[in-house]
């Protein structure tokens, strides 16, 4: 059986479970490996949604689509969500609150052990160092296992620090805190600065090479808004050797991760034939669309990609929300 058949989205319930175990244990056996993508719906009303697949390019919706998790803060949104699974097993959600320019200071967090029940919804205040920030947008987070914090990085204009460009009204950098409980914080720095207008940064390491994957902002003659990395030694930078665009135009929100000997890296072709795409490549130099062989279902946007057991992948299956 080929690895990448799809599966049958639209066999609903537990019939869907069914035939998606079954195709997993004739096709791996215990080798299966199970990966879980977060997303969001419209303008992020509706709250957490969730995918899975078992080869990365064949998506099934959970819960019959419904939201896992409803916003209840800030302007009761949830956009961009990242999961990370902690070291002591716990799932960590980060997202952003609020998508307009005078919505900033603040994301949103819960936390959870299975990922159907999530607890501890709550705003995490930041960027409180700087007298204007406009927004703050699509946070990650990225466990660096050396010292045992938590990074979390964001986009943020701050006019006072970058200007911001005539016939824009953004000028966005990375920026970073660090913490170990999620409830004390370091002060709020530059992570990552190019020098131009930057956001949705995701952070995948390889072999003690951290690669930070980002959206070029810009839309200039020969960059139109596409996706970019720059390399570190070191979680928390410095990123220099900034490639060129990976993605072709109008591209946003990727996500990054390796399945098998390929690094893939997803993102969101948002406008002027809006799919849900992705890039290969097996030695991070060279890059090839491969978003005709990728099935995901109508409406996902972006958020990010992890690898789950099979225990919570099969709890999720048969998980049906009231």
């Amino acid at each position: 059986m080929n690895a990448r058949k799809p599966i049958n989205a639209a066999i609903p319930g537990i019939a869907c479970a069914i035939l998606f175990t079954v195709i997993v244990a004739g096709n791996f056996s215990l080798r299966a490996e199970y990966f879980l993508f977060t997303s969001f719906r419209g303008n992020g009303e509706s709250g957490l949604h969730l995918l899975l697949s078992t080869n990365g390019y064949h998506w099934i919706t959970l819960n019959d689509d419904k939201p896992f998790l409803k916003p209840e803060i800030g302007y009761k949104l949830l956009r961009d969500p990242c999961i990370a699974q902690g070291p002591d097993g716990v799932f960590h959600l980060v997202w952003t609150t609020g998508w307009r320019a005078d919505r900033g200071r603040s994301i949103g967090y819960a936390k959870s052990t299975n990922l159907i029940h999530w607890e501890g919804q709550r705003a995490i205040y930041l960027m409180q160092e700087y007298d204007e920030v406009l927004n703050l947008w699509a946070p990650e987070l990225f466990y660096n296992h050396k010292t045992g914090e938590w990074l979390i990085f964001w986009s943020s204009t701050v006019p006072s620090k970058y200007q911001i460009v005539p016939g824009d009204d953004m000028n966005h950098r990375i920026y970073y805190t660090k913490t170990r409980d999620f409830t004390n914080f370091t002060p709020s720095k530059i992570f990552f600065d190019p020098g131009y207008n930057v956001i949705d940064a995701t952070l995948l390491e390889v072999n003690g090479k951290y690669y930070l994957f980002f959206k070029d902002e810009r839309k200039i003659p020969e960059i139109k808004k596409c996706i970019k990395f720059a390399v570190a030694d070191n979680p928390e930078g410095p990123f220099k050797n900034v490639s060129e665009p990976i993605t072709g135009n109008w591209c946003e929100g990727p996500s990054a991760i390796k399945i098998g000997d390929e690094y893939l890296v997803y993102y969101d072709h948002y406008t002027r034939g809006v799919y849900y795409g992705a890039v290969r490549s097996k030695n991070l130099i060279n890059w090839e669309d491969c978003s005709k062989e990728m099935s995901f279902p109508p409406g996902h946007k972006h958020g990010t990609i992890i690898r789950i057991q099979e225990d919570l992948a099969i709890k999720l299956l048969q998980y049906r929300s009231d």
